[in-house]
């Protein structure tokens, strides 16, 4: 029964931000790596962002790179992504998902566990 529940989402105008937390249950946190996946409307998911398990190693799409910060928090079972300066192509559901292992895959299908997403409107 695991489960990953985001929240944090909503409507901000461009340049603003967003908190998105990931809270999971279910699962032995520390052992899986965590990522943040967006899709908008007729477009494919993509990958934005993910975290080790350790916190050492992050990586982060090109597109979000220098805007938005991935981390987590073991203690709390969380996963967080900042999302600073932000633009209308950022609007999308935000994903949260969880991959066994200590890699941080890029690829959907990498990943073990998935929330139920959380929207995220950028207006201009």
């Amino acid at each position: 029964q695991v489960q990953l529940v985001e929240s944090g989402g909503g409507l901000v105008q461009a340049g603003g931000s967003l908190r998105l937390s990931c809270a999971a249950s279910g699962l032995i946190f520390s052992r899986y790596g965590m990522g943040w996946f967006r899709q908008a409307p007729g477009k494919e998911r993509e990958f934005v962002a993910a975290v080790r398990w350790t916190a050492v190693s992050r990586v982060y799409a090109d597109s979000v790179k220098g805007r938005f910060t991935i981390s987590r928090d073991n203690a709390k079972n969380t996963v967080y992504l900042q999302m600073n300066s932000l633009k209308p192509e950022d609007t999308a559901v935000y994903y949260c998902a969880a991959n066994y292992g200590v890699a941080v895959p890029t690829t959907s299908d990498e990943y073990d566990y998935w929330g139920q997403g959380t929207q995220v409107t950028v207006s201009s």
